[in-house]
This record gives C-alpha cells, sequence and structure tokens, in this order.
C-alpha cells in the first residue's frame, strides 16, 4: 500500500500557473520556425516564379526574422494537360511532404487555387491560405484570404490606339493550352467595344511556322497583342518569352502585351501587370498571417497592378510620336532622352558659338581695314592715331561682349543643362534601383553620368569660375592643373603681382591660356614655364618652352592664335613679343601697363 500525500493548491495560483502555461505555447508558436509551401500554376522559369522565387522568400524572412522554412512547387500544367496529371501531382505532394505541418500555403494564380480548394481536406486541412487571383474564387474558402486584380487586357489596346491612332487591324496571338485558352476568353470579352473600329483577328494555336508567315505579312496600319504561347498547333512547347523574342522578330507592326515580364523582349509597351507588386501584396499578406493574425478575418483586396509603360527604343523603331503618350505612361530604355530633350539648348549653343566665330571674324576683317587705312593715311598722323583708338576701343568692346557671352554660356551650361541633366540621372538612378537588372538602363545612367561630367568640364573651360574670384594666379594654377593629362611639365612662378581688375585679370589669362594650348598642340616640349613679375606701373608675363620652335613670321598669317593674343593685348594697351626659331624652342614676352584705369589697390601676392 503506498501513501500520497495531496497538497492543495489555492484557486488563484492554478489559473495564474495555466495562463502563464498558456503565454510559454504562444511565445513557442511565435518564435519556431514557419513552414510555408507555394505553389505556382507555371514552369520553374516562367517570370512570375523567377520574380517570386527571388522575391517571396525575402519579404518573409524580412518578416519574421528568419524564421521560415521555404518550398515552393510548380504545377506547370500547360506542358502536362493531361486529365490524370492533377491526381498525380496531389499524390506526389501528400508523399513528399507526408512529414510536414505546414503553417501557410501560398497560391500564386488561378489554378493553384482551384488545386488547393479541391486538395484541402486531404492535403492542407486546417492550413491557413493566402492567394494571388485573377478573378473572385468561385466560392469562399475558409481561413483564406489574398489579393484579386483582375485580368486587364483592353487598357493595352487603348494605349495602343492612342500612339497609334491610324490603326485599322488588330492580331491577337495565343496558344492552345489551357491557360492560353482562358486569356483568349478574355481578350474576345474585352475587345468587344473595339470591334467597331478595329478589325480583329484571333491567330490561336498556329503552328509556329505560319504564325511567323503571317505575322511577317500584315496589312499596313496594323498592331500586334502577344497573349501566351506555351504551346502551339503542331504541339511543340515553348518558353513564353522565347516566343515572344521571336514573334517581335519577325513581325512588320509593332507588338504589345499586357504584362511587365514582356519589356526589353522587342514590344512596344502597353498596360502591363506588374509582377513584382503582385509578389510583394501576396508576400505582405503571407507575413500578417505567419505573425498570428487569423487568415479568415483578413478581407481579401482588389488591387490594379497595372502600370503603363513603353520602349523608348521600340517607339523609335516604329517611329511613333511621343508627344502622343498620354500622361503618366512610363518610359524605359530612352538612351537618346538628353539629346531630344536638349537639342534646342544644344543648337542655341551651337549658334552662339557661331555667332562668337563671326564676331571675330569680323574683328580680323576691321583689322585688316585698319591696316589699309594706316598705309593710305601715313601722311595725317593726327587721324591714323584716331583711327588706331577707336579700332582699339572696339576691339576691347568685343573682347568685353566675348567675355560676357562666354560667362552667359557657362552660367547656362551648369545651371540649366547641368541641373536638367542632374534631374535626369536622378530619374535614371531611381528607375535603375526599381529595374536593376536591365542593362539598357544601367548603360543609360552611365552615359547620363558621363554627360553632366562633360559639360560641368565645358561650362568652366568656356569660363573658369575662380577666374574673377580669386584672381589671375590661382586661376592658372587651375589652368596647369587642367593640363596636367598632357605628356609636358607646366611650372607657373611670380614675383611682386599685384591685385588686378577683372578686365585685366580675364584678358592676360586668356592670353596665357593662347599660349599654353598652342604648347600643348604644335610645340613637342617637355617643359613649359610661365613667369609672372610685377614692377612700378606695369606687369610682366613670360611664357618659355623647349619644343621644336617655329618661323615668327611665317606664323602670322596662318592661324588665329597669335593674332587674338596680339589684339586682346593691344586692347589693354599692351606689348606682345616673340622670339622663336626651328628646334630652339619658344618665349612670349608680354608687357602690360598699369595705369589707373586699369590698377587697382597694390599688394604683393
Amino acid at each position: 500500500m503506498s501513501l500520497r500525500t495531496y497538497i492543495p493548491i489555492p484557486h488563484g495560483l492554478a489559473l495564474a500557473l495555466a495562463c502563464a502555461l498558456m503565454l510559454v505555447d504562444t511565445a513557442w508558436t511565435t518564435m519556431r520556425q514557419k513552414q510555408v509551401l507555394v505553389l505556382y500554376a507555371t514552369r520553374r522559369d516562367a517570370q512570375i516564379a523567377v520574380v517570386g522565387e527571388r522575391d517571396l522568400p525575402r519579404i518573409l524572412e524580412d518578416g519574421l526574422a528568419g524564421r521560415v522554412d521555404y518550398y515552393s512547387e510548380f504545377i506547370d500544367q500547360s506542358r502536362f494537360p493531361g486529365a490524370d496529371y492533377l491526381d498525380a501531382f496531389r499524390d506526389f505532394l501528400g508523399s513528399k511532404y507526408s512529414d510536414r505541418r505546414f503553417d501557410l500555403v501560398v497560391a500564386m494564380g488561378d489554378v493553384p487555387l482551384e488545386f488547393v480548394a479541391a486538395s484541402r481536406a486531404r492535403l492542407f486541412a486546417n492550413v491557413p491560405v493566402v492567394y494571388f487571383a485573377s478573378r473572385p474564387p468561385p466560392r469562399a474558402l475558409e481561413n483564406a484570404t489574398g489579393v484579386i486584380a483582375l485580368l486587364n487586357l483592353a487598357d493595352t489596346v487603348t494605349l495602343a490606339t492612342t500612339l497609334q491612332p491610324g490603326t485599322k487591324h488588330l492580331f491577337v496571338v495565343s496558344g492552345i493550352a489551357g491557360e492560353n485558352l482562358k486569356f483568349e476568353r478574355a481578350a474576345r470579352e474585352q475587345f468587344r467595344s473595339f470591334e467597331r473600329r478595329l478589325d480583329i483577328t484571333y491567330l490561336s494555336g498556329l503552328p509556329t511556322r505560319d504564325l511567323e508567315k503571317r505575322l511577317a505579312t500584315l496589312p499596313d496600319r496594323s498592331i500586334v497583342y502577344y497573349l501566351v504561347v506555351d504551346r502551339d498547333g503542331a504541339d511543340e512547347h515553348f518558353h513564353p518569352l522565347a516566343y515572344l523574342d521571336r514573334i517581335t522578330a519577325l513581325a512588320n507592326a509593332p507588338v504589345y502585351c499586357w504584362v511587365d515580364s514582356a519589356m526589353g523582349h522587342g514590344i512596344v509597351g502597353g498596360s502591363l501587370k506588374d509582377q513584382g507588386a503582385e509578389t510583394k501584396a501576396v508576400g505582405q499578406l503571407a507575413v500578417r498571417v505567419l505573425r498570428g493574425e487569423p487568415a479568415g478575418s483578413i478581407s481579401p483586396s482588389s488591387s490594379n497592378l497595372n502600370v503603363p509603360q513603353v520602349d523608348w527604343a521600340q517607339m523609335r523603331r516604329w517611329r511613333i510620336n511621343q508627344a502622343r503618350l498620354p500622361r503618366g505612361v512610363l518610359i524605359l530604355n530612352e538612351t537618346s532622352s538628353a539629346w531630344y530633350r536638349y537639342r534646342a539648348y544644344i543648337f542655341g549653343a551651337l549658334a552662339v558659338l557661331l555667332a562668337q566665330t563671326a564676331l571675330i571674324a569680323g574683328l580680323l576683317l576691321q583689322r585688316t581695314r585698319r591696316q589699309q587705312a594706316e598705309a593710305a593715311a601715313r601722311s595725317s598722323q593726327a587721324a591714323l592715331r584716331a583711327s588706331y583708338e577707336r579700332i582699339r576701343d572696339l576691339g576691347a568692346r568685343l573682347m568685353n561682349a566675348q567675355e560676357t557671352e562666354r560667362s552667359r554660356i557657362a552660367h547656362e551650361l551648369h545651371n540649366d543643362l547641368g541641373q536638367r541633366i542632374a534631374l535626369l540621372t536622378m530619374d535614371l538612378e531611381l528607375l535603375h534601383k526599381r529595374h536593376a537588372r536591365n542593362v539598357l538602363i544601367g548603360s543609360a545612367l552611365a552615359r547620363a553620368h558621363c554627360i553632366a561630367r562633360s559639360v560641368h568640364k565645358l561650362s568652366h573651360r568656356v569660363h573658369p569660375a575662380t577666374l574673377r574670384l580669386i584672381g589671375l594666379l590661382p586661376a592658372l594654377q587651375a589652368l596647369k592643373r587642367e593640363l596636367s593629362e598632357c605628356q609636358m611639365a607646366i611650372a607657373v612662378t611670380h614675383e611682386n603681382v599685384p591685385i588686378l581688375c577683372d578686365e585685366l585679370t580675364v584678358g592676360l589669362f586668356r592670353v596665357v591660356q593662347e599660349a599654353l594650348m598652342n604648347a600643348v598642340k604644335h610645340s613637342s616640349a617637355r617643359q613649359v614655364s610661365v613667369h609672372l613679375r610685377g614692377e612700378p606701373g606695369s606687369l610682366s608675363v613670360e611664357v618659355a618652352d623647349d619644343g621644336v620652335g617655329f618661323d615668327v613670321e611665317a606664323a602670322w598669317g596662318r592661324g588665329l592664335g597669335l593674332v587674338s593674343m596680339n589684339e586682346r593685348l593691344e586692347a589693354m594697351g599692351g606689348k606682345l613679343a616673340i622670339a622663336s626659331a626651328l628646334g630652339a624652342g619658344t618665349r612670349l614676352e608680354i608687357t602690360v601697363q598699369l595705369s589707373a584705369a586699369y590698377r587697382e589697390e597694390v599688394a604683393a601676392v
């Protein structure tokens, strides 16, 4: 006989222990790894499966801190349409997952949803279901919720006829498999409203060879609508996107579609279902259910996942006017957008440069006339001097006008065109983030960055920002750095250089800039030195190189470089002396008198 001692437990303590056990059980249920099965209607390499397998595991793991055991299966009924296939697939799942107790089943499409509904008692009893469907389920499912996005095929025809208002013929392409027929039935129903103004032909279930011949000889004012082809009339199986590549390569009319995976495969565009948004919406619902929210308490949501999109390259291929694009349409692969958007500015800049050239040509013509006037009027020194002063004043005005125009062009390049290119680059970066795998977008973004750098360099070359802000010497140092890419050593030295007014600073900088550019282009020198020396009432600049030298007298009549330097110095009251010989290098000596008109308060630098 055994003795047992019973210790009475107060009622309140017993209730507290029960609650604690329930909390522990709930915490364990929440923290344990979740078992998730995802069913796709398609083959494993279909685009919706590729996107889903890329994004769904990440969404679930982010929402559950990595506590997910993820499985996926592919019904692939288009390649296995037999009546006994679904029974065999059901047996396969029952055998494969006999030791698994799933926390959630995700049905990605109408076919998986129907399969789950028919197999739930046998395979998924009491398991929550999250689904994506293109139509409301025929009967309500217990403990289930999902995203319903009605199949929208008609908006693509609306967009296509807006872009091509003269369209008369619509050719609709689809295959013969089960899902293909579903799309054809939906198209026939949705396209009835277009039958009064379009001649609609359904090219369904043709052998591929016959279909390609037909598409290559379509009548004028035709468009092609690609639904989906998994299997053709010759009972050959295809990947739908690979089949689309063949169609767009051979068709003699623009091709449109209804899903975003078709972009980049030769279509012009359409109102395209965003498969990434579809996957994200389903994943977010799945996370809510796995976190403990009853699926039956979440009402199915209706979403419009279509985004109107066009491929810029295909629009150019078919000569479709961009001005016809409705507002809000997303433009992809816009590789030439910078030229088309800013060509007016580019032509304007070229016009200004041509105007500058005309001014310089006019100046040279005036110089020639001045020399002729000097030769004819040597007997009248007073008249000659007056003419000289007028021409010098004209030269100064032209130089000032040129610098003012340079400054304006640099300002327009930097603040207008530069800012617009920056906004374009930001748009491309945002687009690249959304479509990181699209090579054309990455290439467009790289070219946009290259254009931005070129415009920035051009604006500073036309009118360097440092010239008026910090003076002549820093500007020359910046010019030295700019030319440092050349295989030539440049040294800039100075002594007792005073602070100069803006007009003299700009003029001397342009003269030295021209001298250095001539040395880079023509001297083949290894070393060039620039030395500035200030003296009471004057400033001298010496530019010397150890290059091949040249015939000074002959050079005066061949180019504009020496002439423009001499003209600029004459306008400032300066002088230019050139010493050079073949094989003996070149030395330019520039002297400017610092008269009251040019001189500011002197301070040694």
